[in-house]
C-alpha cells in the first residue's frame, strides 16, 4: 500500500521568510515573486486543500478556501506605525460557514520564520457579539469550563489564553461562577511550534490534531452567534 503523503512546506521555505525578514522591501520581493509562490505561497495552498477534504469529515462548519482562507503578503500599513509593506510569515484562517467575514470563532495557522503557530478561538469580537458569547457562557456553565479542561484540549494548548478583563465585567453578577470566562475579552487557544515542525511530517498531523482539540471551544463560542446569522 502506498504511503500517505502529507502537506507541509520545507527547507526552501523558512529560508525564504528569513530573507524576507532581513530584505523587506517592495522591489526585492517582487525579484524573488517566483520563489514565493513556490516554496512559501503553494505549499500553504496545498495545506488548505487538504484541511477542505479533512473538515468535510469532521467541521464540515468551517471553510477551508485558497480564495477565502490564505491571508495576503502585502501588508495595510495606512493606519499603523509600521510602515514594512510585507508580513514575514504565510497565514490562513478558516471561519465559520455563514457567519458575516470577520465574525465569530474560527481556527487558524501562521508559519514564520522563528515559529509555526496553530490555534484559534474569537480574536476581536464586536461587543454585542462578546456579550451574546458572555450570556451563553453564564447560562449554560459549566460548560466551557468543561471544555477548557478536557485532557485533550489541555494536552494540545494547555489553557484557554486571551485579553481579559480584571474584573467580571457590567451586567453579571459579581459572584457568577463563571467570573473567570466573562472577563475574557478575546478567546485564545493555541500553540507555537518551533519553526522547524513546518518541514517534518508531522507537521500537517500536528496542525490537524491541534485543531481538533480546538474545534469544541471553536462550536460553543459560535452558538449564540449561528442564531443571529440564520435570521
Amino acid at each position: 500500500m502506498a504511503r500517505t503523503v502529507t502537506p507541509r512546506f520545507n527547507a526552501e521555505t523558512l529560508r525564504f521568510l528569513r530573507a524576507l525578514k532581513r530584505n523587506n522591501d517592495r522591489d526585492w520581493f517582487r525579484a524573488r515573486r517566483d520563489r514565493y509562490e513556490q516554496f512559501v505561497r503553494a505549499p500553504m495552498v496545498d495545506v488548505i486543500e487538504q484541511l477542505d477534504r479533512d473538515f468535510r469529515r469532521f467541521a464540515p462548519e468551517l471553510v477551508a478556501s485558497p480564495r477565502l482562507s490564505l491571508y495576503r503578503i502585502y501588508r495595510d500599513t495606512r493606519f499603523s506605525d509600521n510602515k514594512a509593506p510585507l508580513k514575514t510569515n504565510i497565514a490562513a484562517s478558516f471561519p465559520w460557514r455563514g457567519l458575516p467575514k470577520h465574525e465569530g470563532a474560527g481556527l487558524y495557522l501562521e508559519v514564520g520564520p522563528g515559529w509555526v503557530w496553530a490555534g484559534g478561538g474569537m480574536w476581536a469580537p464586536q461587543p454585542p457579539q462578546l456579550h451574546r458569547v458572555r450570556e451563553h457562557i453564564s447560562g449554560t456553565y459549566p460548560e466551557i469550563q468543561r471544555i477548557a479542561r478536557a485532557p485533550t484540549f489541555r494536552r494540545a494548548v494547555g489553557s484557554l489564553e486571551g485579553e481579559r478583563l480584571t474584573r467580571v465585567p457590567r451586567g453579571f453578577a459579581k459572584d457568577d461562577p463563571a467570573g473567570d470566562f466573562l472577563k475574557h475579552r478575546r478567546f485564545v487557544a493555541g500553540r507555537e511550534f518551533p519553526p522547524d515542525l513546518a518541514t517534518s511530517a508531522s507537521f500537517y498531523p500536528t496542525v490537524l490534531r491541534t485543531f481538533r482539540a480546538i474545534l469544541p471551544l471553536v462550536r460553543f463560542l459560535n452558538e449564540p452567534l449561528i442564531g443571529e446569522a440564520a435570521g
